[in-house]
């Protein structure tokens, strides 16, 4: 779920809102009564589909795309996504992050009030009927274990949504197991509420319920061996107990022949001691905004490589983005939001080599100017429309991919109030990289120690550097040495 940012809401005939928690961060939740913990044991772990795959990423080398099938083909389904794999590859990406693929609850139902009665639901990925099926919307369970297996003879991993905070209405688990919901004094399962807002359409499940928390696992582990997947995304994370997240962790890690990316959609520092190996960059998209939007020095960014990894060890790392499903519908294309193309992309330099994993949502590379709105029903993507600005974002990753200062490298500010500039290092393997983030040429005074000769990591051929950088309006450049 995504934080401090426009939610996606409908509303019933008769006034009720609904909302589906398609990713929107609210303010942090209470801490839940401690849960004893027991071991999974719910549903029988089924039987491995194919090899696991053995070219995932080390979580520090991902390169992160996320598909929403409803709009990345015309088909709207997974055989869309598997013909364009090669495309996908292409820009430069090494996991590919499908959003929810379970059944969509359709009906939510009212036994007493103002909207008594039977209502369709706002038809939201995020509203899952079913934890072990497949959408048939989007085809078949063969047809999911094809595209995985065409993203992993491509060299790609696959990540699924998980959405463990909430079920659709008619999920059978409503009826089945009532106990497993939260219920209000006079004992009705309650909807989704956060910061005054109620999202009707969704029922929140219960976290000190131990035997929901099992099949919830169960369910979640059965993806690795029924489709062959290499991890998840898991949204709204920040508003389930950490120590159900470290059962949910412990209980994934466990399976060894599978290496898996696991996704925290949140950002406490918690998520990174539960188990997780990357976090959201709510922070730094806030500060893309206000840099780009607002007018906030480019120095902004520096504290966030300091805020947004706390509680980080190791590897561990944030994921950065200019946009994704949520705020792409709520907010606008990075086209719209930054500044053009040009802006787009000094952005995107900013997110994907500062520090943290680069993230591309469909679309992005082909410089979609039209937003894809919830429930993603409306838009499709248009391919092809702006080659030039998909050159862009696949040279960008090339030279990423070439270099191990710009992937992992220690970073080193030197912005200014108009140019974000750092550099990165690796061993003996340096990186300098510049981006204006206005819309009206500078000239950056370059510090004494960074001048000298280097190298250009875009487009080859040896650049010598001065006292200064003049740097056209959204311009970046991007050097090694």
């Amino acid at each position: 779920m995504a934080f401090n940012r426009i939610m996606l809401r409908t509303s019933l005939a008769l006034g009720l809102a609904l909302g589906l928690l398609a990713g929107c961060k609210k303010d942090a939740p209470s801490a839940p009564a401690p849960v004893v913990v027991p071991p999974v044991t719910s549903t029988p772990t089924p039987s491995q589909y194919g090899m696991p795959f053995a070219g995932v990423p080390n979580r520090e080398d991902a390169v992160i795309y996320q598909v929403n099938m409803r709009a990345f083909s015309q088909t709207g389904n997974f055989a869309g996504v598997t013909a364009r794999l090669d495309s996908i590859k292409a820009v430069g990406v090494n996991v590919l992050y499908l959003m929810p693929i379970y059944p969509v609850g359709a009906t939510v139902t009212y036994a007493s009030g103002p909207a008594a009665g039977t209502h369709a639901t706002a038809n939201s990925p995020y509203c899952v009927k079913d934890y072990r099926a497949v959408n048939p919307e989007f085809g078949t369970l063969a047809d999911l274990r094809t595209l995985v297996d065409a993203a992993h003879a491509r060299g790609l991993s696959v990540m699924l949504d998980w959405v463990p905070n909430h079920t659709s209405w008619d999920n059978a688990w409503i009826t089945a197991h009532p106990d497993w919901y939260q219920k209000n004094p006079a004992g009705a399962i309650t909807a989704v509420s956060n910061n005054g807002t109620t999202y009707a359409d969704v029922a929140q499940l219960d976290f000190t319920n131990a035997a929901m928390r099992a099949e919830l696992i169960s369910a979640m582990k059965s993806w690795v061996f029924t489709a062959n997947v290499d991890g998840f995304r898991c949204d709204y994370a920040d508003f389930q107990p950490n120590d159900f997240w470290k059962q949910a962790t412990d209980t994934l890690r466990s399976v060894r022949t599978h290496k898996l990316l696991l996704l925290a959609e949140g950002s406490r520092s918690a998520n990174f001691t539960s188990g997780f190996d990357y976090n959201f960059g709510f922070g730094f998209y806030g500060g893309i905004n206000n840099v780009f939007r607002n007018g906030s020095a480019a120095t902004t960014f520096d504290a966030l490589n300091t805020s947004e990894y706390v509680g980080a060890t190791g590897t561990q790392q944030v994921v950065r983005y200019t946009t994704n499903h949520d705020v792409n519908g709520s907010d606008g294309t990075p086209v719209a939001l930054f500044g053009g193309n040009a802006g787009a992309m000094s952005a995107f330099v900013i997110a994907s080599l500062y520090k943290g994993i680069p993230f591309v949502y469909n679309g992005q590379e082909a410089g979609m100017t039209t937003a894809i709105p919830f429930p993603f029903t409306s838009v499709k993507v248009q391919w092809g429309a702006h080659p030039d600005v998909t050159r862009a974002y696949k040279q960008l990753l090339a030279a990423r991919a070439a270099s191990a200062a710009l992937r992992s490298g220690t970073p080193t500010a030197y912005s200014t109030a108009n140019v974000c500039a750092f550099t990165k290092t690796a061993g003996t393997d340096q990186a300098f990289v510049l981006a204006n983030v206005r819309n009206t040429a500078t000239t950056y005074p370059v510090p004494a120690a960074l001048t000298g000769t280097w190298t250009n990591a875009l487009q080859g051929g040896a650049v010598t550097v001065g006292t200064s950088i003049s740097l056209p309006p959204y311009g970046y450049m991007v050097l090694k040495k």
